[in-house]
């Protein structure tokens, strides 16, 4: 991966809806190039997918919480249960195994406290645990799906 690439996907990261022209006019190459040069991203799996970022309070989801999950059993199998349970729960947006006190921590956007009530009792009836704890964002600061990528200027 040289400067152009680099290049590439940082416009592709920060609007996806950049024409081939536009884009090649960004790097200078001309626009088939460029073209091979996306799709060689692509193939390499530096680009996974390319998705609308829908606003989640135009579409009802106002609540965000933050949910630490304890588990009591550790086993592969019990980690394979939790994670295609949680594959399943469209509320949850994002989830993480965890190193230190907390299992798991899921990213759950709701569009009010009834809904994620009844988002928790969906969860614990299908999930074995020790411990959930739930914080609520007050204020969303920053949120991005831009990844920094490393120059080479």
């Amino acid at each position: 991966m040289d400067a152009i690439d680099i290049k590439l996907l940082k416009l592709l990261q920060h609007n996806a809806e950049l024409t081939i022209q536009e884009l090649s006019s960004e790097v200078h190459l001309s626009t088939t190039p460029c073209w091979k040069r996306i799709n060689q991203l692509k193939n390499n799996g530096y680009i996974n997918k390319t998705v609308a970022l829908v606003n989640r309070k135009r579409v009802g989801s106002n609540v965000t919480a933050m949910v630490g999950v304890t588990v009591t059993n550790h086993n592969q199998e019990r980690i394979s249960v939790f994670a295609d349970t949680v594959k399943e729960i469209p509320e949850v947006i994002e989830c993480y195994r965890m190193s230190g006190e907390t299992d798991y921590l899921l990213k759950v956007v709701v569009s009010d406290i009834e809904s994620y009530d009844n988002f928790y009792k969906n969860l614990i009836e299908k999930v074995k645990f020790l411990k959930v704890t739930s914080n609520f964002a007050i204020e969303e600061i920053k949120s991005t799906t831009e990844i920094p990528i490393n120059t080479m200027d």
